[in-house]
Order: structure tokens, then C-alpha cells, then sequence
């Protein structure tokens, strides 16, 4: 999606290439870095102040939030966290959505997994009453056309910036940043965010 296409323009310009690492475990980002197993985490990453300790952390570029997903019967009741605290939730494992419910929710009633794809499927299997995710997502997995058409946001819990994080002290930061300037612009992120519905920063 748009991070792909964006991490590819960028390795373009500097001329190298690209390996894509999948995570099994998202809250291990940082040690991954740390250890040099990964160069960078660039995949829809909310700068907070946990990343700015442990990475060094690019300009913003896309805005995002957290929504709470269920299926359209279940959405139609509520329409706050504080209505649905009560319900099973489904979260990826240390991400923005698991931290914008921990403590507000019952720790029995939020199921932790791998990733935001797994917290969909609980839901549309009925294994989980409802799920938080990256508006991203659920704009573009959730509603009619989609694979999850029964599904519908009941309502957004923050607001968030993604950035992309490098290893401290890193001289490639400063290089990203020049260069989502460029793109900027010559109107080429513009396009790109266009392209997959996404508000830049």
C-alpha cells in the first residue's frame, strides 16, 4: 500500500534496495531495531513518546486515528468506549488501539493477537464483540465492497501522527525527511495519499 509504494521511492533516490521483515511481535519494534535484525519501522507507526526514546524518529507524514470496529447490529447500540467496556475486544498485541484501551477496559475481556487482520477476523467471526484498528484499515477492509461488509466503525478514540523510526543517532533520518519535503512539493505525496485515501500531515 501507500508505505510500500512510499519506502520504494525513497530506496530509489538513495539507491538501495528493499527487504521487507514481517514482525511477528510489534511491541519487540524497538529491540529489533536496536539489534540491527531490522534498518527501520516504517508501516503505519504512531510517534509517541516511546518512539522517540528508543528511535530516532522521522517528521510526521499521515494522519491517523484509532476506531472501534464491530459489526453493524453491535454498532448500532453504542457509540462510546465507556457504552462497549463491558464487551470482548480484540487488539493487536502493544499497538496505539491496545494502549488506547488498556485500563479501560477489563483485561479479560480484550483478546490480544499478532495483528490488526487477526483482530478483524475475531470480529467478523463473532469471537470477539468488536475490535480497535487504524482508521486506515477500517476504512479500507470494512463497509460494503470489502471483505468485511457487515462490519462498521462506531466511533474514533484519538488522533495520531505516523512516522517512521530509525536506529539513534541515525544520519538516514534527516535524508527522509528532505526527501517527503521534495515529494511534498512536486505534489508526488499528494498523489500518493490520494491514491489510497489517507490525510497527510
Amino acid at each position: 500500500g501507500f508505505d510500500t509504494e512510499l519506502t520504494y521511492a525513497f530506496a530509489e533516490k538513495i539507491g538501495v534496495d528493499v527487504e521487507f521483515v514481517v514482525l511477528t511481535d510489534w511491541g519487540a519494534k524497538f529491540t529489533e531495531l536496536k539489534s540491527g535484525s531490522i534498518d527501520c519501522v516504517w508501516n503505519g507507526m504512531t510517534i509517541t513518546d516511546e518512539a522517540l526514546k528508543n528511535a530516532s524518529v522521522s517528521d510526521p507524514y499521515v494522519k491517523n486515528a484509532q476506531v472501534i470496529v464491530a459489526n453493524k447490529d453491535t454498532a448500532a447500540k453504542y457509540s462510546s468506549l465507556e457504552e462497549m467496556k463491558d464487551l470482548k475486544f480484540a487488539v493487536e498485541g502493544e499497538s496505539a488501539g491496545h494502549k488506547e484501551i488498556k485500563g479501560k477496559v477489563a483485561d479479560e475481556n480484550i483478546a490480544v493477537l499478532a495483528n490488526q487482520s487477526d483482530a478483524l477476523l475475531e470480529v467478523a467471526s463473532g469471537s470477539a464483540d468488536a475490535c480497535v484498528i487504524d482508521i486506515t484499515m477500517a476504512n479500507n477492509m470494512t463497509g460494503e465492497g470489502t471483505s468485511y461488509a457487515t462490519l462498521t466503525q462506531v466511533c474514533s478514540l484519538n488522533e495520531e501522527e505516523y512516522g517512521i523510526a530509525f536506529r539513534k543517532d541515525s544520519d538516514i533520518t534527516a535524508k527522509v525527511n528532505e526527501i517527503m519535503a521534495e515529494m511534498k512539493a512536486n505534489g508526488k505525496l499528494d498523489a500518493l495519499a490520494e491514491k489510497y485515501d489517507l490525510t497527510l500531515v
